[in-house]
């Protein structure tokens, strides 16, 4: 809200009171204006709040003081702040009168506060209130950004409609509604062809104000670069739009237009440029891949870089939007905002392929958005290479496959391939697969046990996690070692493999480590 009278009066510095027109103190003050001439309705441009001391007025006169006021209302001041103890003790019973009359109101301003005070807590006001202006503009640009990469030119309308209080609809290249918001604005957006006709006559931005009331004011933007209109935007509000919403008028715009210049034969052409530059950097071709990069991919060739293999978490749903596009579109927009250059490759199994600079705003966002997510709770599961270069493409390929499947075993939205090399074997392991190697191996210990005529699973464990030492197995196990000894003469005679053998204790320490129990029917 801009400053008005009443905001000036509360004001605990300026010590002013109020002599008339207690009626209008919300009345908003466009600024405070200083001058001592008898007639300064010349040099007014209405909504001031105007400051005198009175020096060259016949204050006491009613008359006077009657054209006076007469004339400051009509020329739309707002107000009037008489100095007290300067030229006349109190402000004179003639101009409060007159001040009454009119309904204008009437401040008075003590000695000990200069007019420049009231001018400056004016200006702060008006600045304070500007940049709230300016920062709900750049908040509605944010949103509207945000419309547009997660769900496109439909939310965009629909994001502008509600910041603007109003409707708006978007219109193709031919004049017709594609999107409106709200559901009721399509009619009334229906109405507006003939005028959508005329302004995509006229070359590219054109704009134009049209509306059947004065109550439903309607802007009509074009849409396009160049002389060529794409499309338009019609916003509908009851009253011409504000700082904030003019700011949002012309993001959406911003928006849309970028929308409706990248055709899909330009999206079609990139990617099968895309698709020619990963399939000769994995086949070893880095000389040939940087040809054919040129300028649009050249550049992410020359440093570390990272490759990325994302797919649908589940099932693929015929009813609902494919995720993997919006995925793609996210990394594409966080490539623009930085600005880095991006590959993207759509491959034959409907996975999506990424090369993304190492270190850069597509990795950081994608792993911000995945890494402490659940695969069940995210649409797409993602496998992240180590930071590779050309030559060692085809490997980083392989490492995110590897990612990729350990994320699916997993349940995890997003592996990166550092932390298989950095981790413990026995995650890798836990599949059904190798547990089902596990219970085979030791199903016939297990079976034994059960019987009651010892504890040959243990032993073993024991036997192994002290690397063979007699003793301190048997100790930990709390039996004399003899006992430990004929107890591994067992497992070997069951399992009929000899415990002399390394690969016969790692293959046991294994199954020990990924199984539980005992196998059950």
């Amino acid at each position: 809200m801009p400053p008005t009278l009443a905001s000036l009066v509360q004001h605990s510095a300026l010590k002013l009171t109020v002599r008339a027109g207690e009626d209008r103190l919300e009345t908003p003050v466009r600024w405070a204006h200083v001058s001592e001439l008898a007639d300064p309705v010349p040099y007014m441009e209405g909504g001031e709040l105007l400051l005198v001391t009175a020096m060259t007025l016949d204050a006491e006169d009613p008359e006077a003081m009657r054209r006076y006021v007469r004339r400051l209302v009509g020329a739309g001041v707002v107000g009037l702040g008489f100095a007290v103890g300067v030229y006349y003790e109190d402000i004179p019973d003639a101009l409060v009168e007159a001040a009454k009359e009119e309904d204008l109101p009437l401040l008075a301003v003590p000695r000990r506060t200069p007019f420049l005070a009231i001018s400056k807590a004016v200006s702060a006001a008006i600045a304070a209130d500007q940049y709230r202006a300016v920062t709900a503009g750049f908040e509605a640009q944010r949103e509207l950004t945000r419309a547009a990469l997660a769900e496109g030119p439909g939310a965009v309308v629909a994001r502008l409609a509600a910041t603007v209080d109003g409707w708006a609809a978007l219109y193709d290249a031919s004049g017709a509604v594609v999107a409106a918001a709200p559901e009721w604005a399509a009619r009334r957006a229906a109405r507006l062809t003939a005028d959508v006709e005329r302004l995509r006559e006229r070359p590219a931005p054109a704009s134009a104000v049209v509306g059947d009331t004065d109550d439903d004011r309607v802007e009509l933007q074009s849409l396009g670069s160049g002389r060529r209109v794409r499309g338009a935007l019609a916003v509908g509000t009851g009253a011409p739009l504000g700082t904030a919403e003019r700011y949002a008028v012309h993001s959406a715009v911003a928006l849309l237009t970028l929308t409706t210049e990248r055709s899909r034969s330009l999206q079609a052409a990139e990617q099968r440029l895309g698709a020619a530059v990963l399939r000769m950097l994995l086949s070893g071709q880095q000389d040939h891949a940087r040809a054919v990069a040129g300028d649009l991919y050249g550049g992410l060739l020359d440093a570390p870089f990272r490759l990325l293999i994302a797919e649908l978490a589940g099932e693929p749903d015929p009813a609902a939007e494919d995720p993997l596009p919006a995925f793609a579109e996210s990394l594409e927009a966080a490539a623009s905002r930085a600005p880095e250059p991006l590959l993207v490759v759509p491959d034959v199994d409907g996975r999506l392929v990424v090369l993304a600079a190492d270190g850069g705003a597509v990795v950081a966002a994608c792993t911000a958005a995945y890494a402490d997510k659940e695969a069940e709770d995210a649409e797409v599961v993602v496998g992240l290479s180590a930071p590779t270069g050309p030559i060692a493409a085809a490997g980083a390929y392989k490492q995110a496959e590897q990612a990729l499947s350990v994320a699916r075993r997993r349940g995890r939205a997003l592996v990166e391939h550092e932390e298989l090399a950095a981790g413990s074997i026995l995650p890798l392991l836990a599949d059904d697969a190798v547990r089902a190697f596990a219970d085979g191996m030791l199903r016939a210990l297990y079976e034994h046990d059960a019987t009651g005529r010892g504890d040959l699973v243990a032993s073993l464990r024991a036997w192994l996690s002290r690397h063979g030492q007699w003793d301190a197995a048997a100790a930990d196990l709390g039996v004399h070692r003899h006992t430990l000894r004929y107890r591994m003469r067992r497992v070997e005679e069951i399992l009929g493999r000899s415990l002399d053998d390394p690969d016969v204790r790692m293959e046991l320490w294994l199954a020990l480590k990924t199984t539980a129990g005992p196998a059950t029917e």
